[in-house]
Formats: C-alpha cells, sequence, structure tokens
C-alpha cells in the first residue's frame, strides 16, 4: 500500500471526521485508484483512504486504522447500516428507502436503495466498482431476501449506465410503497427509477397535511411523484411540468397505480419558464407551487443553476401564487449551504411577505456525516406567502 502524506489542514479535516478527499487540498497527485495509508508530516499514520476521482472528491478516508477491503468488512459495514433502518425495515407502508449512503455509513463510492424487492447498487468511481462483486456477495448475505440486483453507473468510462447483477430480474415496471402510495418504478431503464427516495418526507407533508383541497402545481416534476401525493391527499387539482416529453407516461403511471382519475391532474411538457409565462398570460393561479429544478440544466435559449438563478423560478412562481399561498422550494445542490440557499430565496421574494414554515433535509434513512454539513445536501423549504 502506498503512503501518502497530508498537511495539516488536510489532517484537521480527517480528524474532525470529514471522510471525502477534496481535490483542491492535494497537488501534483498522481496517485488513482487504490488505497493509500496516510500519514501526517511528523510521519505519524492517521488511517486508511482510498482514492479514485469522480464527480464530487477524488476519494474517501475510510478508518483510523489499517483497513482489508474483503467481504466480511462489507458485511459489518452492511449490517451496522440495517439496524439504523430497521423501522423501514418493520414497515407495511414503506416498501422503499434507502439501504447505505455513503459516508453516512461510512463508506463513501456507492449507495443501496431498495425497491420492494429488489435493490440498485450505486457505484460512483472506478475503484469501488472494482470491488463490485465482494460488495455484493456481503449485501447477499445481510440481505438474504432480497431477490434481485441492478447497478448504476454513476462515473464515466464505461459503454452502459445500467444492468441486472445477480437474482432474479424485476418486472419492467411495478409498483413500490412509500407512505401507503403506490408508486410504479424500473429498474433498468438509464440511471433513473421512476421516483426520488430522498423526498418522501416533503411526499408525507403532502398527503398529511399541505395538499387538502389545493391547486398544486408541480415544477420539474420528472413522474409527478408530489403531484401524486398531494392527490392523495385530497388536492383538487394538479398540473405537472416537465420538459422532457416521456414525463407525461410515467406521471400517469404513478396516478393509475393509485386508481386516480386523471381528469383534474394536467401533465404538461414544457420548459418551465414558458409555462409560467403561459399561466401568467391565462390568469391561472395556484394554492401551492412545487419547484423541485435540478442544480444546472441547459436548454437551447438559456442554461440555469441553482445557485445563481433560484430566485427567478421564485419571483415568476409569486406571478401565480394565490393570495396566501405555499411555496415548497427544493434543491439537492451539495455545493450550496442552507444559507446560500435561502439568500436565493429571499432575492426571489424580494418585499413580499412570507414565513418559512419549515425546512426539511434527508430523511433518516439517508444517513448523513455529522462532521460533513455538505452530506446532507437535500434543502427543502415550506414557504407561505402573504400576498
Amino acid at each position: 500500500m502506498n503512503k501518502l502524506y497530508v498537511d495539516s489542514f488536510v489532517e484537521k479535516k480527517i480528524k474532525r471526521g470529514i471522510q471525502l478527499l477534496d481535490g483542491k487540498d492535494f497537488h501534483q497527485l498522481d496517485l488513482d485508484n487504490q488505497l493509500v495509508a496516510l500519514y501526517n508530516h511528523s510521519r505519524q499514520f492517521l488511517g486508511t483512504a482510498y482514492l479514485s476521482r469522480q464527480n464530487k472528491g477524488i476519494g474517501w478516508f475510510l478508518g483510523n486504522g489499517k483497513v482489508d477491503l474483503i467481504e466480511s468488512y462489507f458485511e459489518s459495514l452492511f449490517s451496522k447500516a440495517k439496524q439504523k433502518r430497521q423501522h423501514f425495515e418493520n414497515s407495511d407502508l414503506t416498501t422503499a428507502y434507502r439501504l447505505f449512503n455513503q459516508d453516512g455509513d461510512n463508506f463513501g463510492g456507492v449507495t443501496i436503495d431498495r425497491y420492494a424487492d429488489f435493490v440498485v447498487f450505486s457505484w460512483y468511481n472506478t475503484f469501488v466498482y472494482q470491488y463490485r462483486d465482494i460488495i455484493v456477495k456481503a449485501f447477499q448475505k445481510v440481505y438474504p431476501a432480497v431477490k434481485g440486483g441492478y447497478e448504476k453507473i454513476r462515473f464515466k468510462g464505461l459503454d452502459y449506465e445500467s444492468a441486472h447483477i445477480y437474482g432474479q430480474e424485476a418486472p419492467e415496471t411495478f409498483t413500490i410503497l412509500e407512505n401507503g402510495v403506490k408508486y410504479s418504478v424500473f429498474m433498468n431503464d438509464g440511471l433513473m427509477t421512476g421516483i426520488f427516495l430522498d423526498q418522501h418526507e416533503v411526499r408525507d407533508a403532502l398527503i398529511n397535511e399541505l395538499g387538502l383541497g389545493k391547486r398544486v402545481l408541480n415544477m420539474f416534476s420528472y413522474t409527478a411523484a408530489f403531484s401524486v401525493a398531494a392527490a392523495m391527499g385530497g388536492a383538487i387539482e394538479t398540473t405537472s411540468v416537465d420538459l422532457a416529453k416521456r414525463s407525461r407516461e410515467l406521471s400517469q403511471a404513478h396516478f393509475e397505480a393509485n386508481g386516480l382519475d386523471v381528469t383534474n391532474h394536467h401533465f404538461v411538457v414544457m420548459d418551465v419558464f414558458e409555462y409560467f409565462k403561459y399561466a401568467k398570460r391565462k390568469n391561472l393561479t395556484f394554492d401551492l407551487i412545487v419547484i423541485d429544478p435540478p442544480s444546472f440544466a441547459r436548454n437551447k435559449k438559456q442554461t440555469f443553476s441553482v445557485a445563481k438563478d433560484y430566485h427567478c423560478l421564485i419571483s415568476q412562481a409569486l406571478e401565480v401564487l394565490s393570495d396566501d399561498g405555499t411555496i415548497i422550494a427544493s434543491t439537492n445542490a451539495a455545493n450550496l449551504t442552507v444559507a446560500q440557499f435561502k439568500k436565493q430565496l429571499e432575492k426571489g421574494f424580494a418585499s413580499v411577505k412570507h414565513e418559512y414554515i419549515r425546512l426539511q433535509q434527508l430523511p433518516s434513512d439517508f444517513t448523513v456525516n455529522k462532521a460533513d454539513m455538505s452530506s446532507n445536501y437535500l434543502k427543502v423549504f415550506t414557504i407561505k406567502v402573504e400576498k
């Protein structure tokens, strides 16, 4: 195992509990895709890490001692992660949730999500992908009841994004339960599965509290999971807007899974900013507007970045929000702190009176590394607007 000497700044971060190794902290590093022993400049052993460049960082710290990436090591990790999620395992109302969440469960570079009888492994870098056979074997020992597994490749370099890797193959589409609501999902069609599991507490609020009697506008709706939750919570009308043509059929599948009549539920394939203009022209108003954009998006006319442009979404939403309406403003941008996100929102609200009702971040199955707030990437504000 190669030795890697780190400066005092990196040493302090590691001792604070941060596991993600930031490329900006390492200069002219020629090591990659390997385990390394970390030492400080006084030649004291700090622990074991692995190096592998990925979208976020250049590797992960694994622990203070010597680490052997053998089956029993991963079995131990998965057993501890399973214990944290016992209440999900025992639930009759939720069958889809995260089983393993990177540094929140002490091993960065892989996540594992459960969808009823099937699981999805997401590999975030080349190094962890090389250990996938050992990781999958260890997982099967801890979760013998899972019928089959799939993988998603979230790093560049391979010629496929998704594959079946063990056990039974799932039906092309099937339903999972979340908070008693059915959602139609798919395991082996690109990187997506039909639902973002990290939002299940937000959907729960729409079912049990926020949806009743409301006209709901769901922007960047993907498969309209927020709209289905609102409808199940008694929304009288929903409008789901997304630029992807396929969003319409995927959204309708969720509604059909719950036996919902779609007469008052509309699916619009359109750019969100264009829809805001259209709704204003038609004098449409909504009691509740959900805004959950990608961190970065580009179309023919413009680029959108949460960090710079979110305020535009708020200011345009206000123009079609009914009096005393509610906005749910969401982002999964890890590079944005809660305070920075709130600053964007404030810029959008300008002088309009509003009250922050709650902030929701990652749910308990998406365990976070409490020493590293960037691991708690989800930020969802529910805001009451006085107009």
